[in-house]
């Protein structure tokens, strides 16, 4: 009887020990996306199933991943951090770090395991570039153009962009120094594995803009990822750059008359960080929502929405037709052997260094009308 009475006992405070964890938890999470498809993606594949698993749990959604590192500064200045979750590019992530505004971690404590018991330092492998950033995808920034707009001869080499005679017309480009500036010395004769030793110097820059200053008065400028299919659809430009998975968006589910130019296309990770200093209680909530977030299935379920590779090893073999289409999305990544034929590796370690100097060159650049 007594063993049965301290049984009843030990019971009794897992349960108390159970529910008090799950108090712990906060009972809503601000999440910090890019909108559009992609954000749609992470909804579908893991937000709502994770709800789902946590009735009366509110997630909220903010679109301002463009501007993650200038806020979170904003917010760390001000002593008050509303994000619970970022969603950014590596060399963004690096920069966040290197200032003590995103959270290290322990990959193998925070993250899954694959479903063979790989440890995630393994399954994403070299893709964790940074103490504190939690891969999920790799995609590619290239240029959609309108088949219709473009005459007998659709563009194939990254220089048409640039080529107002073979190609009139408005062109909409990232407002931001990063990849512009790669194409531009790439397309005025710099070779590809020259390239960022030519950007560092001011004379590199120099020759980066010059060659932009030959298109400057025919670009739109985006900051939001949906802003380019969006130019598409509605004719306003000829060609655009944005991310892959965009595209594939406006020309596989909206059936717009739409191509891609895979060529130079920038191969980039994104993923999420954990802004530092989170209550307890915040806390315990992102790292149970990540860690379901960023398993094998879930990160394989997300390229069923969009045609972004998913940062695990152990994804691949899972990524299938898309969930609404029907369609093998396969040939849709940007990994895919047809398309990457000419690829340009993006130097993310480069960018942390130069980030806010060519920032503020870039901007200033624009501002000369």
């Amino acid at each position: 009887m007594r063993r049965m009475t301290t049984l009843l006992a030990t019971s009794a405070l897992a349960v108390t020990a159970s529910a008090t964890f799950a108090q712990e938890m906060a009972d809503s999470m601000t999440l910090v996306s890019w909108g559009g498809a992609y954000q749609a993606s992470q909804r579908n594949a893991y937000a709502e199933p994770y709800k789902e698993m946590h009735p009366g749990l509110e997630v909220v959604w903010d679109e301002s991943s463009n501007e993650a590192v200038a806020k979170l500064r904003a917010m760390n200045e001000a002593g008050n951090v509303t994000w619970d979750l970022v969603d950014v590019v590596a060399s963004d992530a690096m920069r966040l770090c290197d200032e003590g505004l995103a959270m290290e971690y322990d990959p193998d404590e925070l993250l899954a395991p694959a479903p063979d018991g790989t440890p995630a330092s393994e399954d994403f492998g070299d893709l964790i570039v940074s103490d504190c950033f939690i891969p999920q995808i790799v995609y590619s920034t290239t240029f959609g153009y309108r088949t219709d707009m473009v005459g007998d001869t659709p563009p194939d080499d990254i220089c048409d962009v640039f080529d107002l005679e073979a190609y009139p017309g408005k062109r909409s480009l990232e407002k931001r120094p990063i990849n512009n500036m790669e194409w531009a010395l790439l397309c005025s004769g710099v070779a590809k594995e020259d390239i960022y030793d030519v950007l560092e110097t001011e004379e590199g820059q120099n020759q980066a803009f010059a060659k932009l200053d030959t298109i400057k008065d025919q670009v739109i400028w985006w900051s939001a990822g949906a802003d380019t299919p969006q130019l598409l659809a509605d004719g306003e430009v000829v060609m655009g750059s944005t991310y892959n998975g965009r595209l594939f968006s406006v020309i596989e589910e909206q059936d717009q008359p739409v191509a891609m130019l895979w060529d130079a296309q920038v191969f980039d990770l994104d993923g999420w960080i954990i802004p530092a200093g989170l209550p307890a209680d915040r806390l315990a909530r992102v790292k149970d929502f990540v860690k379901f977030a960023t398993d094998t299935q879930r990160l394989a379920d997300q390229a069923a929405y969009i045609s972004y590779g998913p940062a695990r090893q152990s994804s691949a073999p899972l990524v299938g037709e898309h969930a609404e289409l029907g369609i093998d999305m396969a040939p849709h990544m940007p990994t895919d052997p047809d398309n990457a034929q000419n690829t340009f590796l993006y130097n993310y370690e480069w960018w942390a260094d130069y980030r806010d100097d060519l920032d503020a060159k870039f901007q200033a650049w624009l501002a000369k009308g």
